[in-house]
């Protein structure tokens, strides 16, 4: 048993899990507390049995699978140090509602539901903070991301000529703003643990000794060789998580190293697989990245420049969850003052991370994910909007009132000057994602690989104004129709620990005081008028047809606000979803309100810690 070194991260532990307790209710907790070991690929707890008891994370991994109706399980949580499990079974007798495995070797402490009652009888204090902390859980559910951040990283180089030594120094050092960091390879562990006469013997020390390194630690990072040996075994067996780490311009293979470690393991233990593709830096932009996820079943990608600081702390911050997600709405023309708004972050310093976005939010996403100087980008969408993109009426509308040529070229002149025009999703140097209405299975679509300016076409794709896009023989159009606002789904991506949103819905209310709407002669009659004399306050049909689209994401903003950790809202109240001739006008808009939000100190302190 491991219970020594473990249990100096104990107090700590149950500090985080229950809030600050007196010394004597703490060793009082502590006396009920009974240590568990759980090998990789072992359940904890199955769905459906007796819930009789909860378990704290002291080290390893463990992750959350709910089956419904039949269905194959569905992961949806991974659970690391720290965290609390099965807390509800402590109050009520209803049954597991996951099953929870072990994805490495872990280490928990057990607290059975007779000991708690006991214990509460003797200390109410102790209830009284669990149930603190689960209702307030409950109350910000929207916060945690799913993925608890990595203790132990695995750094695994699969093409030839990587660093990774160098590597894990660099990401050693961002790390070290978020905790205390160790890098291992092979030789450090030589030097410690030593020569063994009997090979098992040997095995057991070195792991104990990764136990003892871990519960020191908050980030662990070890270096593989650059074969498949038992070092690099080790590694891949004992990780959270395992970092790919391949020099981009390699040709695309499965190096010997994944298939001997990573497809060959144990069932139900399989750590995540993250793709690092390294890259010179003076690339203009990453290419063929979808080969590269062809090959391998990883569950995220990401490029790097090593020798570029930003680009290592960008891998830091998503590799400890605590990266910066920007969530941009759709709006038309009024998506010019998310510009201002990257303007404003920039010169606040605060770097952003992750990017998604809606119809025109999209755009000025992918435009953000390409990562180049923000002069260049204002220049780009300048030029690129400098035509009414809604302009090429449809003089046989069978699908939609616009052709919709203007905006394929707008976008096709945007991403052909940043990324390239062949670009896919996967090529930007910013994790990115857009979402669409998918109209053939009356769903969500939310895209993240693929062609780019096919995605963007999609996301932006209004129903009746502008053609439907084709997707895997899907039509697809704007994605407004379901999440104009899509917050929810930067909250679920992997890494991100903080998201900025930027909403471009209107809050004033019109009512009308008629009780008819008028004929169509006395509605352009009343348009001739000079506009404080007209009467009939009503849309023009552009905009009616505009907006209804997305009435149904407008009633997801309250919740989409609530889900932001800062929120943007300008006033843009008389620019119309049309005016795309003001561009620098609705640019300036953007930065003058941001900067007043930057301004309050609750938000300098969040984005500033």
């Amino acid at each position: 048993m491991t219970e020594g070194y473990h249990d100096r991260l104990l107090g700590e532990l149950l500090a985080q899990a229950f809030g600050e307790l007196d010394a004597a209710t703490l060793a009082l907790l502590r006396e009920q507390l009974t240590w568990v070991e759980v090998a990789g690929g072992q359940a904890l707890m199955q769905q459906g049995e007796p819930g009789d008891s909860m378990y704290l994370s002291v080290s390893g991994r463990l992750r959350a699978y709910v089956s419904q109706d039949g269905e194959a399980p569905r992961m949806v949580r991974e659970m690391g140090r720290g965290q609390v499990i099965g807390e509800m079974s402590l109050y009520t007798d209803a049954p597991r509602s996951a099953t929870v495995v072990a994805i490495r070797d872990s280490v928990l402490v057990r607290l059975d539901k007779a000991q708690f009652m006991r214990l509460i009888e003797r200390q109410p204090g102790v209830g009284v903070a669990l149930t603190r902390q689960i209702v307030h859980r409950l109350q910000t559910e929207h916060a945690p991301a799913p993925f608890a951040a990595p203790v132990v990283q695995a750094l695994l180089p699969i093409t030839p000529g990587v660093d990774a030594p160098a590597l894990a120094r660099g990401l050693a050092q961002e790390l070290s703003r978020f905790g205390r960091v160790r890098v291992l390879d092979a030789a450090a562990v030589q030097a410690a643990v030593g020569e063994a006469a009997d090979e098992s013997e040997r095995y057991r020390q070195v792991s104990l000794w990764l136990d003892e390194v871990e519960s020191g630690h908050d980030f662990v990072l070890l270096v593989a060789d650059d074969t498949p040996t038992a070092w690099t075994q080790r590694c891949c067996r004992h990780a959270d998580e395992v970092l790919l780490l391949a020099d981009a311009a390699a040709p695309v293979a499965v190096h010997a190293s994944e298939r001997q470690c990573l497809v060959e393991r144990p069932p139900r233990t399989e750590a995540a697989e993250i793709l690092v593709l390294l890259h010179p830096a003076d690339t203009p932009a990453p290419r063929g990245t979808a080969a590269w996820l062809a090959r391998r079943p990883v569950a995220d990608h990401f490029h790097v420049r090593p020798t570029l600081a930003r680009d290592l702390a960008r891998l830091a911050r998503l590799q400890a969850r605590r990266a910066v997600g920007l969530v941009l709405a759709g709006g038309g023309a009024r998506g010019f003052s998310h510009l201002g708004l990257l303007r404003a972050l920039q010169e606040a310093g605060v770097e952003v991370d992750c990017v998604g976005g809606t119809s025109m939010g999209s755009v000025m996403a992918a435009l953000a994910a390409a990562d180049q100087p923000l002069g260049r980008v204002m220049d780009v969408a300048r030029a690129a909007f400098k035509v009414n993109p809604t302009g090429d009426f449809n003089l046989l509308p069978l699908i939609s009132l616009i052709r919709g040529r203007r905006l394929r070229v707008a976008l096709d002149r945007a991403l052909g000057s940043l990324v390239g025009a062949d670009a896919g999703i996967e090529d930007l140097w910013k994790p990115f994602y857009c979402v669409a209405t998918n109209y053939s299975q009356a769903s969500e679509a939310l895209l993240t690989h693929g062609r780019l300016e096919r995605a963007l076409r999609a996301s932006t794709a209004i129903p009746g104004a502008l053609p439907p896009v084709i997707v895997d023989g899907d039509l697809l159009c704007d994605g407004g129709s379901f999440n104009n606002f899509p917050v929810d789904v930067m909250r679920a991506r992997r890494g991100v620990g903080l998201v900025i949103g930027a909403d471009l819905s209107l809050h004033k209310v019109r009512k009308v005081d008629f009780d008819e709407v008028p004929s169509p002669w006395a509605l352009l009659r009343d348009r001739w008028r000079p506009r404080a004399q007209r009467r009939y306050r009503l849309p023009a049909l552009s905009a009616y047809l505009l907006n209804v689209t997305i009435l149904y994401s407008s009633s997801r903003r309250r919740a989409a606000r609530a889900a932001c950790d800062v929120y943007f809202n300008p006033p843009l109240e008389r620019v119309g979803l049309l005016a795309w001739q003001r561009f620098d006008a609705i640019v300036e808009q953007g930065h003058a309100h941001a900067l007043g939000v930057l301004a309050q100190p609750d938000v300098r302190a969040l984005l500033n810690p």
